[in-house]
């Protein structure tokens, strides 16, 4: 698994564009899906190394896909990206195995340094 596949997941297609775009350009490789039924498709296809998951999407919720990647893909690191940034949220996403929380709007600086930190976590 290289560590520098990103999946993204999220309904907001500009927002998926822009990241993907952004992530290209540091040399990861990043594609992206706007479901939970494309992500878990994606999970099983693509084998990323870390997701960058929306919670509210059409389909479900994030935070119930995360605990099924986690189970099925321990390896797979998750940084939640969300509009939704409560403590409540964020203990949820604890509970539910999420890596790193991000709250919408973020700077790409702040997503690369989620990526970074999850890397990180990864190889000790």
């Amino acid at each position: 698994m290289d560590m520098d596949t990103v999946l993204i997941v999220d309904d907001e297609v500009d927002i998926c564009y822009f990241l993907k775009r952004n992530l290209n350009r540091k040399d990861f490789s990043a594609s992206f899906v706007n479901t939970i039924k494309e992500a878990e498709l994606a999970v099983d296809t693509e084998h990323p190394s870390i997701l960058l998951l929306d919670n509210h999407l059409p389909d479900g919720l994030g935070l119930d896909f995360a605990l099924k990647v986690k189970k099925e893909h321990p390896e797979i690191k998750i940084v939640m990206i969300t509009a939704h940034d409560t403590q409540n949220d964020r203990s949820d996403a604890n509970k539910n195995g999420i890596d790193y929380f991000l709250s919408k709007p973020f700077m790409m600086t702040e997503v690369y340094k989620a990526i970074d930190i999850v890397k990180s976590r990864s190889q000790i």
